[in-house]
């Protein structure tokens, strides 16, 4: 396996993530005054650990070994944004019906693509990607919303295993493999690599604010 941690300082600090709420249907989801970064990949792909690592809890997002637990939208406040934990897809002892509710609920939330800061698609480091995955990747092309694959387990791997799947799983989804993030929410590594680029998400989202606020002015 490969363990090795981040030795760099982070960019970003998380102090205090709380969970604010959880939202079932549109009218429920909520419109926060900051960078919102959403959290979105299949059914046991790792998101709520993904999620603890970044807040520095093991609790925050609830974790279960049953694939397909999270069919809500849960928000939480991470200080400098909002991290928005999105039901996972593909898990296949679901009826169609759940599976229909549950893209029903996606298409919802990214509707409002412009409350949308950032996305994280988590994608296992050990597997290739899925159908699911793909679709995932071209929805988030079609409707232009900027976003960061990111690889999960990747301490299941070795260093030159992890090397040999990240370039496989970029060319899947014909990205280059700068676009790809690994990370092990076991080790924490790649958690800074995470915080960096949320950092660079919540700098460019203010100065846009800030540019329209300027031009609202003129």
């Amino acid at each position: 396996m490969y363990e090795r941690k981040d030795t760099q300082p982070p960019a970003l600090v998380i102090k205090n993530a709380t969970f604010i709420t959880s939202a079932a249907r549109a009218d429920q989801f909520i419109k926060p005054d900051k960078p919102m970064i959403a959290v979105c990949g299949k059914s046991n792909v790792g998101k709520s650990s993904f999620i603890n690592m970044l807040a520095n809890r093991k609790k925050l997002a609830k974790t279960s070994s049953e694939p397909g637990r999270t069919r809500l939208v849960n928000y939480f406040d991470f200080g400098e944004f909002i991290l928005a934990d999105l039901p996972g897809y593909g898990f296949a002892r679901v009826s169609k019906g759940e599976k229909e509710k549950w893209a029903k609920t996606l298409d919802q939330f990214f509707k409002d693509k412009e409350k949308i800061a950032h996305v994280f698609m988590l994608v296992d480091s050990r597997h290739d990607p899925t159908a699911d995955d793909t679709q995932m990747i071209e929805f988030l092309h079609y409707h232009m919303i900027p976003f960061t694959v990111t690889l999960t387990k990747s301490d299941k791997l070795s260093r030159m295993k992890l090397n040999e799947h990240i370039k496989a799983i970029a060319a899947d989804l014909y990205l280059g493999r700068s676009n790809l993030l690994a990370t092990s929410s076991e080790t924490g590594y790649g958690k800074n690599d995470v915080l960096a680029k949320i950092r660079s998400v919540i700098d460019l989202a203010l100065t846009e604010e800030e540019m329209e606020d300027e031009e609202d002015e003129e």
